[in-house]
């Protein structure tokens, strides 16, 4: 009998799970189905929550709509080039917090968390400031290097989390059998890693992904150096606001988030004891 009682003290819990699951999902369904539903219906007295009549009308708008290519491959190479720089100084910096003893340490740690900490829409100004005096306004390497700078602090310190619980002991045999510290960093360490890798890759790319209000403010003059977040407000002008059209690009535009995360979740939340055991 004491096996049982547990269950129902579990009944609230997963009721409050799937409730807040319903409530943070339901805005996601409606835009995917109203991008599915004719105009008429959009802008009905009563709203469906299952499309009556199903169309494609407003995908074929947002996909013909000028830019859509050219705003795609911008914002795949500005969030592919922020990850990728982000990973590659924070792997570095991350390593030398974690394994080695040097002053400052802690203050550079420190400065870390405060970085993380300070709201990104407080440096749009100073940030726009120093592009317009460097004459970087309206580049793409501009809001890259943006990306990059408000990606790495978390970056550091979750590379610096994983790095900490790997045995220095591992590292510290490869170099007895002959390699030095770079090359047992890189043949022991770094396969360890693999999980704390593809949680800041997937923070990154979803936070350089969506990002809009950089990409609106640094990129004024050169409409062709615009990212999709800029691009979904095209369909609202003054006539009023395209709802399906926007639905539409919206559901294309949070496709590859989502393929993005389907992809990497299974390994960031596998477990990372059992991957150091193979190790």
């Amino acid at each position: 009998m004491s096996l049982r009682h547990p269950r129902p003290r579990r009944l609230p819990l997963n009721a409050g799970a799937t409730l807040t699951v319903v409530v943070c999902l339901f805005p996601v369904y409606w835009m995917i189905s109203t991008a599915f539903k004719p105009s008429r219906d959009i802008q009905s007295a009563e709203p469906r929550l299952v499309p009556y009549t199903w169309t494609l009308d407003h995908f074929r708008k947002a996909v013909d709509a000028d830019g859509f290519g050219l705003f795609w491959r911008n914002s795949v190479l500005v969030t592919l080039g922020a990850v990728l720089l982000a990973l590659l100084v924070a792997l570095g910096a991350a390593f030398a917090v974690a394994r080695m003893r040097w002053k400052g340490r802690r203050q550079f740690m420190l400065m870390v968390f405060i970085a993380q900490m300070a709201p990104w829409e407080s440096l749009i100004i100073p940030v726009y400031i120093i592009s317009r005096d460097t004459g970087m306004l309206d580049r793409l390497p501009t809001l890259t290097l943006v990306y990059f700078m408000i990606t790495l602090p978390f970056t550091i310190v979750v590379l610096r989390g994983f790095i900490g619980t790997i045995p220095p002991e591992l590292e510290e045999a490869a170099q007895v059998d002959g390699c030095s510290r770079t090359g047992a960093f890189r043949r022991v360490a770094l396969p360890l890693l693999a999980p704390g890798l593809m949680a800041t890759s997937l923070f990154g790319f979803i936070t350089a992904w969506n990002e809009f209000a950089y990409a609106n403010f640094l990129i004024i003059k050169e409409q062709d150096n615009r990212t999709l977040p800029v691009w979904l407000s095209s369909f609202q002008n003054t006539f009023g606001t395209d709802w399906g059209a926007t639905m539409a690009a919206s559901t294309l535009f949070a496709l590859p988030a989502l393929v993005v995360f389907l992809l990497l979740q299974r390994h960031v939340t596998s477990g990372f004891a059992a991957g150091a055991v193979k190790g």
